[in-house]
């Protein structure tokens, strides 16, 4: 429920593969003159990407030029990768990938066929090509991912939500869906933090985003939108759903057994829901959720308010 990757980029791979020498429209594919050789293509081919999916995807495609596969699988367990290609078979040779003793995932060749011996080491030869750019791709996507995570709750930060709900926003009214997002606030929690001191905040602080995350579908997205603040994106969902949805995270919050010093700490959060409006921005539907938060809050907290 971490906001899937956003970023702006430059799809520079075409053109970089056509001064290579390799045309955007892939002709029929023959097979390599020699290992060398294929081995040498794809060294140049696999360096024009740092999307871990275009380059294990290319080297699918051009492996096969000399082992003939039915499919490919790739898993990054950490990085929550987990990429399938071409068709289920009955036969697989797997290989877990390390680079200087970094783990790089697992990687699975499959087909109908029995992989005999020269083929396994043609295919283990080929791997070698694949480790660096593989690397490279796993570090940038880490990267990307940590410059839009909270470091402390582990859900998306100001810069993320702001770019998902832009994002989302847009989808909603070209698809004529609904969309609706739940402005939430921790009840009372500086006199957590003057009482039990920040480091239990911050406690508080993950334990409120882990139970929120655990109450809510794949699809939804949680972001801690300031302080003790946290935002949760509903797509393609209505008015009444989103309501539904507010009063199980309510009442998670209100079951959540978390301990200081040995007591029960009671916590509880107060929430507002806005559904989105046609032609409505971003900003008038997050300052609608904020005014309905408003009003839970100065009706007594642990409460759920729907914006007009």
């Amino acid at each position: 429920m971490v906001p899937p990757i956003q970023t702006n980029t430059i799809d520079f791979d075409a053109a970089k593969l056509q001064r290579l020498g390799f045309s955007g429209k892939r002709q029929p594919k023959l097979r390599p003159i020699s290992l060398a050789e294929l081995r040498r293509q794809l060294t140049l081919q696999l360096q024009t990407s740092l999307e871990v999916e275009r380059i294990v995807s290319l080297f699918f495609s051009e492996v096969q030029r000399l082992v003939p596969l039915d499919a490919l699988g790739y898993q990054h367990q950490s990085s929550d990768l987990r990429l399938e290609y071409g068709s289920r078979s009955n036969h697989s040779a797997g290989y877990r990938l390390t680079h200087e003793g970094e783990y790089l995932g697992e990687l699975i060749f499959r087909r109908n066929q029995r992989f005999d011996e020269h083929e396994l080491n043609q295919l283990e030869s080929l791997l070698a090509t694949l480790l660096f750019p593989l690397r490279n791709a796993l570090l940038y996507r880490a990267a990307i991912q940590s410059a839009l995570r909270d470091p402390l709750t582990d859900t998306g930060n100001r810069i993320a939500m702001e770019q998902t709900l832009q994002r989302e926003v847009d989808l909603a009214r070209r698809n004529l869906q609904p969309m609706s997002v739940l402005m939430l606030d921790i009840d009372h929690f500086k006199r957590i933090n003057d009482e039990f001191g920040h480091g239990t905040g911050d406690e508080v602080l993950k334990a409120v985003a882990n139970t929120l995350k655990t109450r809510l579908r794949n699809v939804d997205m949680v972001f801690r939108f300031g302080g003790e603040e946290f935002l949760v994106l509903l797509s393609g969902t209505c008015r009444e759903a989103a309501a539904l949805v507010g009063e199980r995270l309510r009442m998670g919050i209100l079951e959540l057994q978390h301990l200081v010093q040995g007591r029960p700490l009671d916590l509880s959060i107060s929430l507002g829901c806005a559904t989105l409006l046609p032609a409505e921005s971003v900003e008038s539907l997050l300052r609608r959720a904020d005014n309905a938060l408003y009003v839970a809050k100065r009706e007594g907290r642990n409460r759920l308010s729907m914006a007009g």
